[in-house]
């Protein structure tokens, strides 16, 4: 799941169980509507939720599957680099994800379905879902920790590393896929990173 910043290692305010709860799965659904829109268009995304559309589209296993499987190698990473309770709650919520974007479908069709409205929508609800669970002190992906490690180890900012991750998947999506396809994925993304350039705030969003 994109995450154009660094995953924070510092948290200010204390949240209880409770808020943790109603925020996390708030979160988590309207990130999950998110990503149906875009993946009932047939669009891409960033980090490791574009590995696992992309994976996905071509062989046909289901979002939830390769989602969850694709972020598996990343919870020892993050155990080491971030602690016990960023990782279980990251665990919590790349699992509640992957069920929850399998399932919606079902409740969910579109029969037209814009393709500019479509990834709009995508980018403002999944941008604000993945606000509230960095929120909660949580993640939808593991690239953002291998990111870390790769800064602490050489210098290299997360924050690049990251663009260049994406930048890989995005040219490997236009062998792949067709023009149209890339190009409006490339808006969605745009609008989902936008959402959360502009309203991510250290002192204002995290707690722990």
């Amino acid at each position: 799941m994109p995450a154009p910043f660094p995953i924070p290692t510092e948290y200010r305010h204390k949240h209880t169980w409770l808020e943790d709860i109603q925020g996390l799965g708030i979160s988590l659904i309207t990130a999950s509507v998110g990503i149906v829109f875009l993946s009932s268009l047939g669009f891409l995304t960033g980090q490791t939720a574009g590995i696992a559309l992309i994976i996905s589209y071509l062989t046909g296993v289901s979002f939830g599957t390769v989602f969850f499987l694709v972020n598996l190698p990343f919870y020892a990473f993050a155990w080491r680099r971030l602690g016990p309770e960023f990782t279980l709650k990251s665990i919590l919520c790349v699992t509640a994800l992957s069920v929850l974007v399998d399932w919606l479908p079902s409740m969910m069709h579109f029969y037209v379905l814009n393709p500019i409205l479509g990834t709009l929508v995508f980018g403002v609800l999944t941008g604000f879902g993945l606000l509230g669970v960095f929120r909660h002190k949580g993640s939808l992906g593991g690239l953002g920790v291998i990111a870390l490690l790769i800064q602490d180890r050489t210098g290299f900012r997360a924050g690049y590393v990251q663009l260049i991750v994406d930048a890989v998947i995005f040219a490997a999506a236009f062998f792949l896929f067709d023009l149209p396809v890339v190009l409006y994925s490339l808006f969605g993304a745009a609008v989902l990173n936008g959402v959360i350039a502009f309203n991510h705030d250290r002192d204002r969003y995290i707690a722990d």
